[in-house]
């Protein structure tokens, strides 16, 4: 009889052990051409959002740029205020990227790589041109420096001019970019850690001997990436460089400035011939930036 009820005995068992344990649920497989079509559709609706907010405008302000032809293209964008504009900008650009560049550098050096009092400070005064108007921006500089300002009848008594003037340009391109090279290298810097430098200073190395070998080379990619975006949106600063401008023609007007002066005074088409050279210049700031996210993963790889 025990023969017999055995089997049954060990079936109840194995029932019984299998009671404890998750029960697995059949799934169904979706076949691999159906499974892509969420994305394929997403991709769609990216693409065709894209098409018509900016390649669309973006080959507006083209074809209309041509629409004159090259010779008129030419002469719009090679007459004296232009060139001027033009020339202003450059200048701009070189003094404030340069000078965030250092101060961008210095910044992420010490929030990464130092603990101090005042870091929580430090950052948030970093962020504060992402958080105040471009034109709120140059109204305090007009506050502080203008003639009715602070420190303007100062200024006036020693013949200093900052407002309506090409110092004051320089100072508000520098506002609204400084935080590009800093926020492009914090979160960077911060992911790496301290232990190189670390190590470094137990071998005995000075502070530039650790910047120049160790820090330098570790975030030269992501400091390129900072200087494009800050070099980009220097050259396309329109809010706060209008407000401390003064719009003097051929003086203090940045290449923004004559685009939408041409444009006031209805001539389209040299309007869109100078903004063609600011939408170029955006083009080749998204070719470099593409080339060196790419030649940084094949450097990971």
């Amino acid at each position: 009889m025990s023969a017999i009820l055995e089997p049954y005995a060990k079936g109840a068992a194995v029932a019984r052990a299998d009671e404890g344990a998750p029960r697995r649920v059949p799934v169904r497989r979706q076949s691999l051409q159906h499974s892509q079509v969420g994305p394929v559709l997403l991709a769609g609706i990216a693409f065709v959002y894209l098409g018509l907010v900016l390649l669309v405008p973006l080959a507006a302000v083209f074809v209309e740029a041509l629409r004159k032809g090259a010779e008129y293209y030419w002469n719009s964008i090679n007459e004296p205020d232009a060139r001027a504009a033009i020339e202003l900008t450059f200048l701009a650009a070189g003094v404030a990227v340069p000078l965030n560049l250092v101060f961008g550098v210095a910044a992420a050096w010490a929030v990464a790589k130092f603990d101090f009092r005042g870091k929580a400070l430090l950052i948030t005064l970093i962020d504060l041109p992402f958080s105040v108007s471009p034109v709120v921006a140059g109204l305090i500089y007009v506050l502080v420096f203008g003639l009715q300002g602070w420190f303007g009848p100062w200024l006036a008594a020693h013949d200093i001019k900052l407002i309506f003037a090409v110092p004051g340009i320089v100072l508000a391109t520098i506002f609204v970019t400084f935080p590009f090279v800093a926020r492009e290298l914090i979160p960077l810097m911060q992911a790496q850690g301290r232990e190189e430098e670390e190590a470094a200073v137990v071998l005995g190395a000075n502070g530039w001997q650790i910047f120049s070998r160790i820090t330098l080379p570790n975030i030269r990619w992501g400091l390129l990436y900072g200087v494009i975006l800050c070099n980009a949106r220097a050259m396309g600063e329109f809010g706060a460089v209008s407000v401390v401008s003064g719009h003097i023609r051929g003086l203090t007007n940045t290449l923004p400035l004559h685009v939408e002066i041409l444009y006031n005074e209805y001539n389209s088409a040299a309007a869109f011939a100078c903004a063609s050279l600011l939408a170029l210049l955006a083009l080749v700031t998204l070719a470099i930036k593409s080339l060196i996210e790419a030649h940084h993963l094949k450097e990971d790889v």
